[in-house]
């Protein structure tokens, strides 16, 4: 009978992963793909009177920067593909390597497919499997994209996950717990899902990509889920493989005065308005782009912005500035300029203009044309008739596009559609509106309605 091993997850909300920490058994433990704020992780070791002494990267991360080098400052040895060409200190494993961690053995398993570097680490007790860390090689319910690298590896790379699976991951015993990385809420998976922990055999029996009879029907099933991802997934591999920077401890924000943020934006810096919605709607500068502060506000940077021009940012007084740059710093946005100092009041106390965008009502939207920029799931599972769709990561090649006339932007919840609205703004739209709330706030003023 498998032993069980119970690591303790770190879940990062906004990215939808998860990272682990082994306690190995005499005062050390093993980290299972950190993300870049070493924090959590220390603390957690910290309250269990453990060292992190061992980290271990399934594969170079394309939707987060690796927190190895973090935790390589405090005297882990890190462990990562011999394949990925890491050009940071760390120890290179290959297909079947084993590392001693005292009593317990780490050994790597060569599975290929969400990326081609990738390796799933077999946990094992006195040569008993306790646990598999498989990274994206095989997530709950799915399996991990495998378009990241090119359009043009994209089948070669699916059908090498397919023979990972056989090979290496699905001989294995079924009651064997299984850790992913990605999970519900990542754009690396292929479907969303919502537990994070699983084992061999319930992937076996419910799994559908894992029903798949043969080879040439597994990749067509997958090539056919995969989404959208954000435009950063593109460089941080690259990042990952030559080594972030390592902080120690992560910078603060600057403050920045009214002439200095006016110069930095006069010369090309992105300003980043991340109060809530209807703050921004109520009075913004002109030309800024609305990303409210919250669990998704790195992704949608990353989304929506470039990575090297520097990041100025409007925020109120109440607002988390530490949480906002450890979102930007885990995406790899170095180039934090700063804030505004005094926020929006300080813009207005100089006389200077403001732009305003109506947020409508719930029960007004039969009244105007709709744009929606949910993801194309979230649109196929239920929108307005007639509403024009278009992702919000599609829309900055499609301002162009948009038909004449007022027009409301709807998303889920509100944030995405301001941000949508802040773009069509400083594109010369003048005429729009952003619905408060989303399809839950819709479907209440209906039923409201239809009781009167």
């Amino acid at each position: 009978m498998t032993k069980v091993l119970a690591p303790d997850i770190v879940v990062d909300d906004a990215l939808g992963n998860s990272s682990y920490i082994v306690d190995i058994g005499d005062g050390r433990a093993l980290v299972i793909d950190p993300a870049r704020d070493p924090s959590p992780y220390l603390a957690l070791a910290g309250d269990r009177g453990l060292e992190i002494a061992f980290v271990a990267e399934t594969h170079l991360h394309a939707d987060f920067v690796t927190g190895s080098r973090e935790l390589a400052l405090r005297g882990a040895q890190v462990l990562a593909s011999a394949t990925g060409r890491v050009e940071f200190p760390h120890r290179g494993v290959h297909d079947g390597d084993e590392v001693d961690l005292g009593g317990l053995r780490l050994r790597a398993l060569a599975t290929p497919g969400h990326t081609p570097e990738h390796l799933a680490y077999l946990l094992c007790d006195h040569d008993v499997p306790v646990a598999l860390f498989s990274g994206g090689s095989l997530i709950v319910g799915a399996v991990a994209r495998t378009d990241l690298i090119s359009p043009e590896r994209t089948e070669e790379l699916s059908r090498s996950l397919w023979r990972s699976l056989q090979d290496s991951i699905l001989t294995l015993p079924d009651e064997l717990a299984v850790f992913p990385t990605h999970g519900a809420g990542s754009f690396c998976t292929a479907s969303p899902g919502g537990e994070r922990v699983t084992t061999i055999g319930r992937e076996k029996a419910t799994n559908p990509l894992l029903g798949a009879p043969d080879e040439d029907t597994f990749v067509a099933r997958l090539l056919g889920s995969l989404g959208t991802y954000p435009a950063y997934f593109r460089t941080l591999r690259e990042v990952n493989r030559r080594g972030p920077v390592a902080y120690g401890s992560f910078p603060g924000l600057p403050s920045l005065a009214l002439a200095e943020l006016r110069r930095l934006v006069d010369h090309g810096a992105e300003l980043i308005d991340a109060r809530p919605v209807s703050e921004f709607a109520a009075g913004h500068i002109p030309g800024s782009l609305s990303i409210a502060l919250r669990a998704q506000f790195g992704s949608w940077l990353g989304w929506l912005t470039e990575r090297d021009r520097p990041l100025a940012f409007v925020l109120n007084q109440s607002q988390d500035r530490t949480e906002l740059v450890r979102q930007c710093l885990t995406i790899g946005y170095e180039n934090i300029a700063g804030e505004l100092a005094g926020g929006i009041e300080t813009w207005t106390a100089a006389g200077l203009p403001v732009n305003r965008i109506p947020l409508l009502p719930p029960e007004r939207i039969d009244r105007v044309p709709v744009l929606d920029v949910r993801q194309q799931v979230e649109f196929e599972a239920g929108h307005i008739p007639g509403a024009v769709h278009v992702e919000l990561g599609s829309l900055p090649g499609h301002l162009g596009d948009m038909p004449d006339g007022t027009m409301t932007v709807m998303c889920g919840h509100g944030e995405r559609a301001a941000t949508a609205a802040s773009l069509l703004a400083r594109s010369g739209r003048g005429d729009v509106t952003i619905l408060e709330g989303g399809p839950d706030e819709l479907a209440a003023a209906r039923h409201e309605h239809l009781a009167r």
